[in-house]
């Protein structure tokens, strides 16, 4: 497999992942060095792994996960965008505004944007490709890009204030349910 077709899965994998950096840096969720840093290296960190584990997993298992990972993305996502969408719409100015990079909703949004690539890591089993250099390019594309999405977001937030929340929460959700509909339609 040529480094075009690697870097061509790698940004279409990222996709997700990078809308979810947007929305978390215009809500203001992950201002900051640290943050920044957190969000987008999970970020990679899960697209670098999902392949990696697809391609060990064989076809059984990943069938099986390709089953429900639209469900479990699509309720990911909604959850944590309800939870935006609320924030912003009753903002309570004694409240520290909630870091995405940390806890449990940064595992479960590492883990909703990445389960696509776990496919495509049995589809590169299935071709006979090695594992490692792809998923290696997947996961810096991956991260180079919720990078540019939180400091992109982030000046979106600073211009818009807190309405870019409900914005913010409104895209999550849009993603999960578009990642929802994908997976019903098989594709």
């Amino acid at each position: 497999m040529s480094l075009p077709e690697i870097l061509a899965i790698a940004v279409g994998l990222a996709l997700d992942a990078f809308a979810v950096s947007l929305a978390a840096g215009a809500a203001g969720h992950a201002a900051g060095l640290r943050p920044t840093f957190r969000l987008s290296f999970h970020f990679g960190l899960f697209q670098f792994l999902m392949p990696v584990l697809g391609w060990y997993a064989g076809s059984l298992v990943a069938h099986q996960v390709t089953v429900i990972d639209h469900w479990v993305a699509f309720g990911l996502l909604v959850w944590v965008g309800a939870r935006m969408i609320r924030s912003g719409l009753h903002p309570d100015p004694s409240r520290v505004r909630a870091d995405m990079s940390r806890g449990w909703t940064l595992v479960s949004l590492s883990v909703a944007t990445s389960l696509d690539a776990l496919t495509i890591g049995l589809s590169l089993a299935i071709l006979g490709v090695g594992i490692w250099y792809p998923s290696a390019v997947i996961g810096v594309v991956t991260g180079g890009l919720c990078l540019a999405g939180l400091r992109l977001g982030g000046r979106l937030g600073s211009r818009f204030g807190s309405r870019m929340e409900v914005v913010g929460g409104g895209m999550l959700a849009l993603i999960g349910l578009r990642i929802l509909i994908s997976g019903l339609a098989g594709g």
